[in-house]
C-alpha cells in the first residue's frame, strides 16, 4: 500500500482555524470596547435611566387676586393621565388610540391627532393623555397594569377662572405650549417643552414668567415594568409669585351688569384711576369662558366649543377695549378743541365760529345735528356742535389734526401690559388704506377728520387715556392692570425673583406723557366738559351733584343716514372724569349700535360711578340710578388655593 502524507493539508486547515478564531475574537474584542470603554457611559446612563426615574412635580400657578385680596384665579389639585413614551417599548402609538378612547372616555380623533404631534418632535418622558380623571379613569388604569405600563397617573394643579366670563378678556387663560410655539427661540429658552402649561393670552400672558414658578421632581427607582419600587430624593416645586391686579371688584361687577343690560349686549366699559393710570374695571362683552382652555379643551365637546367661538359673529374672544377701533364721534371733538387753542385756529378771546347746520363743500352739503348760532368753544362742546368743528379743522388744516394726533399719542397703542392691543387709525392713515382711488387730500376730507365720524378709528382706551390726560393738565399715563407682584418662598427663605410693580413694557417711553397744555386753554374745555353734563349739556341726564362730571357724548355713524337701523345703528360714547375739577376717576362706556350716546353709553357709565361713590364715600350718591345687586366674595385671602371659590357675578 502506496503511503500518502497529509500532514501539510492539515497543517493549512489548522491555520484556516486559527485565524478564523483570531479574526473573530477581535472583533469581539474590539466590540467590546465599544461597548465598554467608548461609549460605555452612554449605556451606563441607559441602563441607570431603566432604573431610577425624574417625574416631574408641575409648579402652582401663582393667584391672581383683586387690588382689595378678592382671589380672580386660583388653582386646583387634579389628577391627570399621563403616557411615558419610554415604557411604550416598541409600540406604535397609532395602537394605543382605540383601547385609550374606549376605556377612558377619550375622543379618538384628538388623541390620534395629539400622538401625531408628538411625533414630529425630539422624545421626552410623558405625554399628557387626559386631564382631570375620574375615580373610574384610575381605577381603570390600575386594573391594567400589565397591559400598559406606560401609563400612570399624576396629580398636577389645574387653573380655575370665575363663571361667567368674568373679566376673561384681562385674566385670559393658560393652555399647552404647542408645536409652532416650540420653535421659537423666546420659548425654547425658558426650557419650555411639550406638555407644558404657559399663559396663551391676558394677564396670564404677560406675567408668564412670574407666574409660573419652577417645577420640582422626584427621583424614584422603577422596576422593569415602570413601577415605583422606592422614593431617593423629591425637590419641590417653587409656587409662582401671586399677582395683585389694579381691578376693584366692586366697579367690575356693575360694568359687565350694564353691558349684559345694555341694548344690544355688545360693547366695552373701562374705568381708571387717571392720577397713575391703574385700570380698575374692564368689561368687553360679549365674553367667553376661559376654563374652556384649562379644561375643556381637550375633548369632543370643548373643541366644538372652541370652534363655535373662532366663528361667532360677535367675536367674543376679541378684547373690545384694545382691539376693536372704532369711529369716535364726538369724543374727537375734545383733542380738537385743545389742539385748535393751542395752534391759534381760534383763541379764548375769538372762539366764535358759525354752526350753518352743517357745511357745504364743493356741492356736498354735511349737516349738523342742530343749529347753534355762533358759539364759542365751551358752548360747542357743550351742545357737541358739528358744524363749528367742521370749521375748526379747516382752519386748521390736515397738519394740524395730524399734529394733535402726535401730541396726543392717538398714532400709538396705549402700553397696556395684556398683548395684542392695536394702533388706533388717524385720517392720514384711513384715507391711504380705504380712499385708494383719490389720495389727494381735499378740503372735504378735512372736514370727515375734523369730527370723529369718516376718517379716524380709535380704541376706546386710547380714547380714555386722551380725555384723562386732559383732566389731569396734560399728564397722560399709560394704563396698566399690575399692582404688584408678591415674593413667595418659605419664611427666612430669599425669592429668586424680586417683588415688582408696574413698568412700562417699552422702557424708552415716558410714563406719564407730558403734553403742554396752557392753564387757560385747559380750564375752558374742562368747562365746556363739565357743561356737557352739569349746565344742559348732552350728558344733563347723568347730573351727579356734589360729584361734578366731566364728559362727552359721542353717537358715531357705521353706515349713511336712512341705513342706521339694526346692526348698523350708531355707535354709542362716553368719555367722562370725576370730580371734574381734581380728578379721581375716569371712564369710558361704548355701546355698539344702539343709538345715542347721551341714552345708553352715558347711564351705564353713570351706575358704575353710583358704585364708586358708595364704595369712596360709604352713603348713598346723590340721584342714583337704579342697579341689580351682584354678589362679590367675601373669604379671607389666607386660604389655600385649592379651597378658593371663584366669585359669581349675579
Amino acid at each position: 500500500m502506496k503511503f500518502v502524507d497529509t500532514s501539510q493539508n492539515l497543517r493549512g486547515r489548522l491555520m484556516v482555524v486559527q485565524i478564523v478564531a483570531v479574526l473573530l475574537l477581535s472583533v469581539l474584542g474590539v466590540r467590546l470596547y465599544l461597548l465598554q470603554v467608548v461609549r460605555g457611559s452612554h449605556y451606563a446612563e441607559i441602563a441607570q435611566n431603566q432604573r431610577i426615574r425624574l417625574l416631574p412635580i408641575t409648579a402652582p400657578r401663582g393667584i391672581i387676586f383683586d387690588r382689595d385680596g378678592h382671589p380672580l384665579v386660583d388653582s386646583r389639585p387634579i389628577y391627570n393621565v399621563i403616557l411615558s413614551r419610554e415604557d411604550v417599548k416598541g409600540k406604535e402609538l397609532s395602537s394605543l388610540v382605540q383601547p385609550l378612547s374606549e376605556g377612558l372616555g377619550l375622543d379618538a380623533d384628538i388623541l390620534r391627532d395629539r400622538f401625531e404631534e408628538i411625533k414630529s418632535l425630539p422624545a421626552f418622558e410623558s405625554i399628557p393623555v387626559k386631564q382631570d380623571a375620574t375615580p373610574g379613569d384610575i381605577a381603570w388604569i390600575e386594573a391594567r397594569e400589565l397591559e400598559f405600563p406606560e401609563l400612570r397617573v399624576e396629580q398636577q394643579p389645574q387653573r380655575r377662572y370665575p363663571p361667567n366670563g368674568l373679566l376673561a378678556h384681562v385674566l385670559g387663560y393658560v393652555g399647552e405650549i404647542g408645536p409652532e410655539q416650540l420653535k421659537h427661540p423666546e420659548y425654547r429658552d425658558k426650557g419650555l417643552k411639550p406638555g407644558d402649561v404657559m399663559g396663551q393670552s391676558g394677564l396670564e400672558q404677560s406675567y408668564d414668567d412670574f407666574l409660573r414658578g419652577r417645577d420640582g421632581y422626584r427621583k424614584v427607582v422603577v422596576d422593569s415594568r415602570g413601577r415605583i419600587q422606592d422614593e431617593i430624593e423629591i425637590v419641590l416645586p417653587q409656587p409662582g409669585q401671586d399677582l395683585i391686579t389694579t381691578i376693584d371688584l366692586d366697579l367690575q361687577l356693575v360694568a359687565e351688569e350694564q353691558l349684559r343690560n345694555s341694548a344690544t349686549k355688545r360693547g366695552v366699559i373701562v374705568a381708571m384711576d387717571p392720577n397713575n393710570g391703574e385700570i380698575l374695571a374692564l368689561a368687553s362683552a360679549p365674553t367667553f369662558d376661559p376654563n374652556l382652555f384649562s379644561q375643556r379643551i381637550g375633548t369632543k365637546e370643548g373643541r366644538a366649543e372652541y370652534v363655535a367661538l373662532l366663528n361667532d359673529p360677535d367675536k367674543a374672544l376679541i378684547n373690545r377695549a384694545i382691539q376693536s377701533r372704532y369711529p369716535p364721534g364726538s369724543t374727537w371733538k375734545i383733542p380738537m378743541a385743545i389742539a385748535g387753542l393751542q395752534q391759534g385756529a381760534i383763541t379764548l378771546e375769538h372762539s366764535n365760529l358759525l354752526c350753518g347746520g352743517g357745511i357745504t363743500i364743493g356741492n356736498k352739503f354735511t349737516r349738523c345735528m342742530g343749529n347753534h348760532g355762533t358759539p364759542d368753544v365751551r358752548m360747542a362742546i357743550t351742545k357737541s356742535c358739528d358744524g363749528y368743528f367742521y370749521r375748526l379743522g379747516l382752519k386748521m388744516g390736515v397738519e394740524g389734526i395730524v399734529a394733535m394726533v402726535d401730541q396726543f399719542d392717538l398714532n400709538k397703542r396705549t402700553g397696556i401690559d395684556v398683548p395684542n392691543e392695536v394702533n388706533s387709525r388717524t385720517p392720514t392713515e384711513f384715507k391711504a388704506i380705504f380712499d385708494r382711488r383719490s389720495q389727494h387730500w381735499k378740503e372735504i376730507d378735512t372736514v370727515f377728520a375734523s369730527f370723529g365720524q369718516v376718517y379716524e378709528e380709535m380704541t376706546p382706551l386710547s380714547m380714555l387715556r386722551t380725555v384723562a390726560g386732559v383732566g389731569l393738565r396734560g399728564k397722560l399715563y399709560v394704563p396698566h392692570f399690575l399692582k404688584e407682584l408678591k415674593p413667595v418662598g418659605e419664611a427666612g427663605t430669599p425669592d429668586y425673583r424680586q417683588a415688582r410693580g408696574f413698568q412700562p413694557l417699552d422702557s424708552s417711553r415716558p410714563n406719564p406723557k407730558i403734553v403742554s397744555i396752557p392753564e387757560k386753554i385747559n380750564q375752558a374745555v374742562v368747562e365746556g366738559m363739565w357743561s356737557v353734563v352739569n349746565n344742559g349739556g348732552t350728558g344733563a341726564g347723568i347730573r351727579m351733584a356734589g360729584f361734578d362730571i366731566a364728559g362727552k357724548t359721542g353717537t358715531a355713524q357705521v353706515v349713511g343716514l336712512g341705513k342706521d337701523v339694526g346692526k348698523n345703528k350708531d355707535h354709542s360714547w362716553f368719555v367722562s372724569y370725576a370730580p371734574a375739577y381734581k380728578p379721581e376717576i375716569s371712564l369710558i362706556a361704548l355701546i355698539e349700535n344702539s343709538g345715542f350716546g347721551n341714552q345708553h353709553a352715558a347711564p351705564a357709565v353713570r351706575r358704575v360711578y353710583d358704585a364708586y361713590y358708595r364704595k369712596t364715600r360709604n352713603e348713598e350718591p346723590p340721584g342714583a340710578l337704579p342697579v341689580a345687586k351682584t354678589a362679590k366674595p367675601t373669604r379671607k385671602t389666607t386660604e389655600k388655593p385649592q379651597d378658593i371659590q371663584t366669585v359669581e357675578g349675579q
